[in-house]
């Protein structure tokens, strides 16, 4: 049975390493009859949350805040994976991923006990360096808060230019975990 897997692109560059490792992981995920949305947010009119508690009276546009995360709410309420897909920016994800996932508190304030909608997910990182530990430690954390189930991680350092990432091994990775999801 086909999944359906929501990527929240979070690069500024479309053609960069973590586009590279959404590339691999998308065809996987594909291959197995996935269906696949990406967002790439650094082209979308997002801005941050204000942290109102105004949210949650349309469930169709949660948001008080009218902007292109309503073009996200559909796609993140009815996909059963979200795939958080960063560059490694000052020790964790970007500016523009974070933004995003702030503002995704809305649809939980649909609920009256503010639960946000059960979900599997990915995480999709590459960077500089390899200092993930700071990011791990948010995202093992937030799937705790969240309820949701860590069905994967492909985490490659050392690619600084675009192209770098071309040989390396966790282009295969990003590819398998995706084909792996039925």
């Amino acid at each position: 049975m086909s999944k359906k897997i929501m990527i929240l692109n979070g690069s500024p560059r479309e053609k960069g390493n973590t586009a590279a490792l959404i590339k691999s992981f998308t065809e996987g995920a594909e291959s197995s009859g996935n269906i696949v949305t990406e967002f790439f947010i650094d082209k979308m009119n997002i801005h941050g949350c204000k942290g109102c508690f105004g949210g949650g009276k349309n469930p169709d546009s949660p948001c008080v805040q009218k902007d292109d995360m309503d073009k996200i709410y559909p796609t993140y309420k009815e996909a059963d994976i979200v795939v958080l897909a960063t560059p490694l920016y000052y020790w964790t994800i970007s500016g523009q991923l974070k933004c995003v996932f702030d503002r995704l508190f809305a649809v939980a304030e649909c609920n009256p006990d503010y639960k946000n909608p059960i979900k599997e997910s990915v995480l999709l990182m590459a960077a500089e360096g390899n200092g993930f530990e700071e990011t791990l430690y948010w995202y093992d954390n937030l799937e705790k808060h969240l309820g949701w189930k860590n069905i994967g991680k492909v985490l490659c350092g050392g690619v600084f230019a675009i192209g770098d990432i071309k040989d390396k091994q966790e282009l295969k990775q990003a590819y398998e975990l995706g084909k792996s999801i039925h």
